[in-house]
C-alpha cells in the first residue's frame, strides 16, 4: 500500500474514533505507564495489514515499538501470537480497535482469497476482485486480495473501461458502445465489453473488444462460447460465482474469475489484543 495514502487514511480512522481524545484510557493511565499487547488469532487463516499495526501506533506515539513476529501473507494458526507491541498503555489501547477493525477484516479477504484460489486449483485462471468493496476501504481489501494470491480487477471507474449491460442499453448496441470509447480514449486504455449471449460475443469480437467478460454464465457455456474469442482477447468469468461453486470453473479456458464475494460477504478473521504485561 502506499504509505501516504495509507497514513492518511489511518489518520481519519482515529479521528472517527478518538475524536477529542479517549476519555477512558486517558483518566486511568499517565503517560508515563507502559506495558505490553500481544495481538493473538483466534482461528486459522492468512494474516494480511501488518503494517497497520506498525503506521497506527506510530501516528499516535514515537514511544511505542512494534515487534512483528509473521510475515504479511503467511498461514497462521489458532492461538498464535503474531506480534507484540511495547510503549504507553494510553496509547496501546487507544490504537487497539481501529488496529484490530483492520487487521481482522484484511486478514478475512486475504484467508478468503487463498480459499478461493485452492478451490478452483487452476494455474491457468487467475483469481481477482470487484469494485464491491467496503467505502473508504477499497484501496485496503484490495491489497489483502492481493496478499492472500489474487489479482486486482480496475481500481475504480477511472482507470479501466468496462462496457457493461446498461452502458449497451443506453448506447443502442455493443458496437455503438465500443465505438464511443474508442473515439475518446487512448492507446493504452483497454476495453472490456460485459456479455451474456453467444451473439454478444460476436459482436464484441467484431467490434474489437480487448477484454470480453462472460456474465452469468455456466462453465458449459464458457467452454461453448470461448472458442468464438481469438487467442489475442483476453477473457474473464464473472457473476453468480460462488465458493461452491468456483472449482466447476476450473478448464473453462478463461484468464480470469472476478468474485465479488472476495470482499462483499467476507466474514473478518478473529484476532484479539492481549495485555501481557505492565512495566
Amino acid at each position: 500500500m502506499n504509505r501516504l495514502k495509507l497514513n492518511k487514511q489511518l489518520k481519519q480512522f482515529l479521528l472517527e474514533d478518538i475524536g477529542d481524545k479517549d476519555a477512558t484510557s486517558q483518566s486511568i493511565f499517565p503517560l508515563d505507564e507502559n506495558g505490553t499487547a500481544d495481538f493473538i488469532v483466534k482461528e486459522d487463516g492468512v494474516i494480511a495489514g501488518l503494517e497497520i499495526i506498525k503506521e497506527t501506533y506510530h501516528l499516535l506515539s514515537d514511544a511505542i515499538e512494534v515487534t512483528l513476529l509473521v510475515s504479511e501473507g503467511d498461514v497462521v494458526s489458532k492461538g498464535e501470537k503474531i506480534a507484540y507491541a511495547t510503549g504507553p498503555v494510553q496509547y496501546l489501547l487507544t490504537g487497539e480497535r481501529t488496529i484490530l477493525n483492520l487487521l481482522q477484516r484484511l486478514s478475512g479477504i486475504a484467508s478468503l482469497t487463498r480459499q478461493s484460489v485452492d478451490a478452483l486449483n487452476d494455474e491457468t485462471i487467475a483469481i481477482c476482485d470487484t469494485r464491491k468493496t467496503t467505502p473508504g476501504l477499497r484501496m485496503f481489501e484490495k491489497y489483502a486480495v492481493r496478499v492472500g494470491g489474487g489479482k486486482n480487477h480496475r481500481y475504480g471507474l477511472y482507470d479501466g473501461i468496462m462496457i457493461k449491460d446498461n452502458h449497451i442499453a443506453f448506447a443502442g448496441s455493443i458496437a455503438n458502445a465500443v465505438k464511443k470509447v474508442r473515439e475518446v480514449s487512448g492507446h493504452m486504455i483497454q476495453v472490456e465489453v460485459e456479455t451474456e449471449t453467444e451473439n454478444d460475443v460476436k459482436d464484441a469480437v467484431a467490434a474489437g473488444a480487448d477484454i470480453i467478460m462472460f456474465d452469468n454464465c455456466s462453465p458449459e457455456d464458457i467452454k461453448a462460447r470461448i472458442n468464438l474469442v481469438p487467442e489475442h482477447i483476453t477473457t474473464e468469468a464473472s457473476g453468480g460465482i460462488t465458493l461452491e461453486t468456483l472449482p466447476t470453473y476450473a478448464g473453462s479456458g478463461v484468464d480470469f474469475i472476478s468474485l465479488g464475494y472476495l470482499t462483499h460477504s467476507v466474514r473478518s478473521l478473529d484476532i484479539s489484543l492481549n495485555v501481557s504485561h505492565h512495566e
